[in-house]
């Protein structure tokens, strides 16, 4: 089944040759990283013992590679725990090859999520600002561990999204207030999910490992939804010890943050006057038993991790395969790209026109892609758009006239920043957009104002009304998808 679910709308206008390519393009992108897809092919059951096995999906050097094996005859009871966009999908298909071993468990997926789990419970919360859903998700997953012993198996599910919706504040810190720091950092301020990370994971009482700390009595698979050796810079690749020394998201595993990172990212952002007294007062004792879980601790606990989705099976083989299929030239420009948006679009609109007038840096026709995740710096407005929505405004101001490059961009998981949509047939939270250098003079013909609608961050309705904003169905986040195509 399509992801994108409004295909004739963003094709029938326009650049329409190109729009059909590029939403190709960004299908063969969405569609290939299932954790669904990952399960079935790693995870299986011979007679009653249950195997993960595949060097493809372990880290590099990790200290126990190897096949797991284990005999569910000799467990009394098999959990699964987890939060992430898309969580339901791995956790889905954990139900139907464990079958009647499986006893239960508890996964928060984010708001909008079908739900898909029988056995598995399923709570679905707030991303990218954590609600009361949140921390009930959290409290449910904690009652499976109450009474956990030696005997049971428990296996984890987390990924992109963890850091949202696996909330539940430390005694002291009220929900209010993990939600103020959120909005002020990573919505106003613009912060990278990983700085967030070093505050928030320390204020928490399951981020940071501290999920694992409470099932350490238990044999621990951990599961990771996305490309667990991908790291947020170009090219290079994680291997175990590295990703344990310096992980920031991955709730369940070692965790590389301390206080001393965390009251960095007070000052590097200059947040610390308008932080709240209570977690001032935390980050200013810095007790060393409110420290996350470090590499020496999670070794000391029977667990073992695997990445669900191989880096040859991520998106960028399945969108370069497409590009080549429908006569372009693929180009990686970056695998990394974080910056603010409006600026990431006026440039990659810029090298497309170079590209279009010279065939320098790259001959046309061509496909150039990025992933990464872009940030949006929103200050005081009130705007509903996402991060990728803006990334391709920006562009559009820069390729008005062209009639060879279309430009569109979307968040792996299905939604592209906090959504708030309220218009008559359109999605709550679009996925991203397709634009291309009709889109400056339809949007004047309509009076929309391309230039003001930047400014306020209020993409997703222009976008929708233009025929140009991606609806599409949710799963797993792999980051965003960026593509700037340009035709014969």
């Amino acid at each position: 089944m399509s992801r994108i679910q409004n295909f004739e709308m963003l094709t029938s206008h326009g650049n329409q040759t190109g729009r059909n390519h590029m939403a190709q393009l960004l299908e063969a992108g969405l569609s290939v990283c299932d954790p669904y897809l990952g399960v079935k092919r790693f995870v299986r059951m011979d007679g009653c013992s249950l195997i993960f096995d595949g060097p493809e999906f372990e880290l590099k050097n990790d200290p126990r590679s190897g096949p797991a094996v284990y005999n569910l005859e000799h467990y009394d009871r098999v959990i699964v725990v987890g939060a992430a966009k898309g969580v339901q999908r791995a956790a889905l298909a954990l139900e139907e090859i464990l079958g009647d071993y499986l006893t239960g468990g508890h996964v928060i997926g984010k708001h909008g999520d079908p739900l898909i789990c029988k056995k598995i419970g399923v709570t679905l919360a707030g991303h990218p600002i954590p609600d009361d859903f949140c921390v009930e998700g959290c409290k449910k997953i904690y009652e499976w561990s109450e009474h956990i012993t030696e005997r049971d198996l428990v296996i984890t599910i987390v990924g992109s999204g963890v850091s949202s919706l696996m909330t539940w504040p430390i005694e002291g810190v009220s929900l209010q207030e993990m939600r103020d720091l959120t909005h002020m950092l990573q919505i106003e301020k613009g912060a990278i999910t990983e700085d967030l990370n070093c505050i928030r994971t320390h204020l928490d009482r399951m981020k940071g490992g501290k999920i694992s700390r409470l099932f350490q009595k238990a044999t621990l698979v951990h599961l990771i939804t996305t490309d667990i050796a991908k790291t947020n810079t170009p090219v290079l690749r994680l291997d175990y010890e590295t990703l344990m020394q310096n992980n920031r998201f991955l709730a369940t595993l070692a965790d590389g943050t301390t206080f001393a990172d965390a009251m960095d990212v007070f000052r590097r952002y200059h947040i610390w006057e308008r932080t709240p007294k209570a977690i001032q007062d935390y980050f200013l004792k810095a007790d060393p038993s409110g420290e996350t879980v470090k590499l020496k601790e999670y070794e000391s606990q029977n667990a073992r991790v695997f990445g669900l989705t191989p880096k040859y099976e991520t998106l960028y083989p399945a969108v370069r395969e497409k590009a080549i299929e429908l006569g372009y030239k693929p180009y990686m420009l970056c695998e990394y790209l974080c910056a603010e948006a409006r600026e990431a679009g006026f440039v990659s609109g810029l090298i497309a026109l170079n590209c279009e007038r010279s065939g320098e840096p790259f001959e046309t026709p061509c496909v150039i892609f990025t992933s990464g995740e872009l940030v949006v710096t929103v200050g005081s407005h009130k705007g509903v758009g996402g991060r990728n929505q803006e990334y391709c405004l920006a562009a559009a101001t820069k390729i008005a006239g062209s009639r060879r490059i279309v430009v569109g961009a979307v968040d792996t998981d299905g939604t592209d920043g906090p959504g708030g949509l309220k218009l008559s047939g359109a999605p709550d939270c679009l996925a991203g957009a397709i634009i291309d250098g009709y889109t400056m003079e339809e949007a004047m013909k309509n009076g929309i104002d391309i230039y003001h609608v930047l400014d306020t961050h209020a993409a997703s309705e222009p976008l929708w009304k233009l025929g140009c904003g991606i609806q599409a169905t949710h799963n797993i986040s792999v980051l965003d998808l960026g593509i700037i195509l340009i035709t014969k």
